[in-house]
């Protein structure tokens, strides 16, 4: 009843500050072209590092090799191309929330989002929001959020895109983009296409990686049309369809494969007034997956899962400094496969989000959300954050939060092993972070901690003899980040530098032991330099020593270089040569024990734009 209580107290608070002045719906526009408005809108207290297309285009189609070069996320990877899974701040894969257009795609069967099943080429852009976000993003978003967005502009203009590449391990990739606008309509289609027989040596041994071989197609189609001056209705429609083998291990053989397909649908319709803006999202999100054990059989265990999903955010203007958001949505899940018997699950929850700017340096956001779920009792969550500029170009940041991960099907269904006496995880964390900003400089630190209870493990159970999913485990993580941007122009000249390092330490409560594949030490760098038509970078990783079963992995340093040269037509037509070679000093480096990743190898791609 408290709980309740608390989150009406909140509405009732937005609701008698309604005789403040109104704000000019101007103001709105970019809630028009995006989405997930609430990354931009409510998260003035949060570390967001946002990765354009300038950064996208120096790394391989894999969301896995965006994030690994550009981000403090550690991959654990079985195998280059294979199940690649996030630790985000010491926390595992079913802790980090991936958001595709301002909606929640993780898995309902096991709670995480393979990042090699997401390709980066169809996205303007992709945001990494750190720390809890469950608010406003649901279960799972305990570490941080990963969002993939498609802008829609509806500006004048018809673009087009084609790349074609070559790479070592006879890897291929072909891809196509068009955007085009006219002032009423706007839309943008993109086609990627990755192949590979990913038989690279494995350094040291007379071996290589046998069974790798995989192969993936995304399309992505997004369509805008405005109604009038005050409505607005978006399309957005992604599918990707992967088809893999798994590779083999230093110790075991593997002739299995795996088969899946993601579709994910969004209808929106925004209405915009003086003095509020509605959303409202019509969502379904299907995956499916076949496993052979045999890829030779045609034996294999199948499964899939439906999601829809009904999503409304009323935003209400009470001045140009105040704001009330009020967001509910209600989705429906079902499932089948051959491991668990036709699972339903109904979800309410509804939020409610107080964004209030005091002085032009102060700026804090309140939020609280309930859940209401059919299978099992939810948490109360809630978050603040508050971004503090002192001088000009310092600005002090800090939020608090508590969230959750709710059991997943496999958690609750599984035959034999699932367990319906789970309890959701819940998560405490604390952020404290410092921006400086100058005109060719940007720095960021932030210092972190999180604290979570009823972690869900599978663990063997010595009476039935199968494993099963429990609350058993508390975990602590803590640490620090730090970024470093600098850009310096003299004349056509232009250097650009970025880097990253993470510092974490974990610690199971239960073991008194590190969380295990959570690097202590994380650090990458990033150097560009153009003149004119040429460009070209440097990128470099290293990744620490990390806690195994019984042992621990060394640490690794890898380093990839490239150069690329565009030739301009008087026909606006233009081309774009582009040279890469990956892991220039051929180190021999593992992600996860018994599976090397791949030794120096090549990739040219030539881009035509029109």
């Amino acid at each position: 009843m408290k709980h309740i209580t608390l989150f009406y107290l909140l509405l009732l608070f937005g609701s008698v500050a309604i005789a403040q002045t109104a704000t000019d719906s101007i103001q709105q526009l970019d809630e028009v072209i995006l989405s997930d408005v609430k990354l931009r809108r409510y998260n003035n207290g949060y570390k967001l590092t946002i990765l354009g297309d300038s950064i996208l285009r120096k790394n391989n189609s894999s969301l896995t090799d965006v994030l690994r070069f550009n981000s403090n996320i550690y991959f654990r990877e079985n195998g280059y191309g294979m199940v690649s899974s996030p630790s985000f701040r010491g926390t595992n894969a079913s802790q980090t929330a991936v958001v595709w257009n301002g909606i929640n795609i993780n898995s309902q069967l096991n709670g995480q989002v393979d990042f090699n099943t997401i390709s980066s080429s169809n996205y303007n852009t992709i945001s990494i929001r750190s720390g809890g976000g469950s608010v406003q993003y649901g279960s799972g978003a305990i570490g941080g959020t990963i969002h993939l967005s498609n802008n829609l502009d509806f500006d004048t203009h018809f673009n087009h895109s084609v790349q074609l590449g070559l790479g070592s391990f006879e890897t291929k990739n072909a891809r196509y983009n068009t955007s085009f606008g006219n002032g009423t309509w706007s839309g943008s289609l993109g086609v990627a296409y990755v192949d590979s027989d990913n038989d690279y040596k494995f350094l040291g041994t007379d071996r290589r990686n046998e069974n790798g071989a995989f192969n993936n197609l995304d399309l992505n189609l997004n369509l805008g049309y405005i109604i009038s001056a005050k409505d607005v209705v978006k399309l957005f429609h992604q599918n990707f369809r992967n088809d893999r083998e798994f590779s083999s291990t230093l110790l075991a053989p593997s002739n299995s494969k795996y088969e899946s397909q993601d579709y994910r649908s969004m209808l929106e319709w925004i209405h915009i007034e003086n003095t509020y803006t509605s959303s409202l999202k019509a969502v379904h999100l299907l995956e499916q997956f076949k496993y052979f054990e045999n890829k030779d059989l045609n034996n294999f265990s199948e499964g899939h899962a439906n999601t829809w999903l009904l999503k409304h955010h009323y935003k209400r203007h009470f001045s140009k400094r105040l704001t009330l958001s009020v967001i509910t949505d209600y989705s429906y899940s079902t499932a089948e496969g051959n491991s668990f018997a036709n699972p339903k699950r109904n979800a309410f929850s509804a939020t409610a989000i107080v964004s209030h700017r005091p002085s032009e340096k102060v700026q804090y956001n309140v939020n609280v959300r309930k859940d209401v779920i059919s299978d099992f009792k939810s948490p109360l969550v809630f978050s603040g954050d508050l971004s503090y500029q002192l001088v000009k170009p310092y600005t002090i940041k800090f939020n608090a939060s508590k969230n959750f991960r709710v059991p997943t099907f496999n958690d609750l269904y599984w035959n034999p092993g699932g367990n319906l006496d789970l309890e959701p995880e819940e998560s405490y964390q604390l952020d404290l972070g410092h921006e400086l900003k100058f005109k060719n400089i940007a720095f960021k630190l932030n210092t972190f901690y999180i604290e979570t209870s009823d972690l869900i493990q599978w663990r063997p159970n010595t009476i039935s003899g199968y494993w099963n999913p429990v609350n058993i485990a508390n975990a602590k993580q803590y640490g620090l980040e730090a970024e470093l941007g600098m850009t310096k122009q003299l004349e056509k000249h232009i250097l650009f530098l970025s880097t990253s390092y993470s510092y974490t330490e974990t610690e199971d409560v239960e073991k008194n032991q590190r969380l295990f594949y959570v690097p202590v030490h994380k650090a990458n760098m990033s150097l560009s330099y153009n003149y004119k038509a040429f460009t070209a970078f440097y990128q470099h990783l290293y990744n620490g020593e990390v806690e195994i079963i019984g042992d621990t992995l060394d640490g690794f340093d890898i380093g990839n270089l490239g150069v690329s040269y565009t030739i301009n037509t008087k026909k606006e037509l233009s081309y774009i040569a582009d040279f890469r070679i990956n892991n220039i000093y051929n180190t021999y480096y593992e992600n996860v024990a018994l599976r090397p990743m791949p030794n120096r190898n090549f990739n040219i791609k030539l881009t035509l734009k029109f």
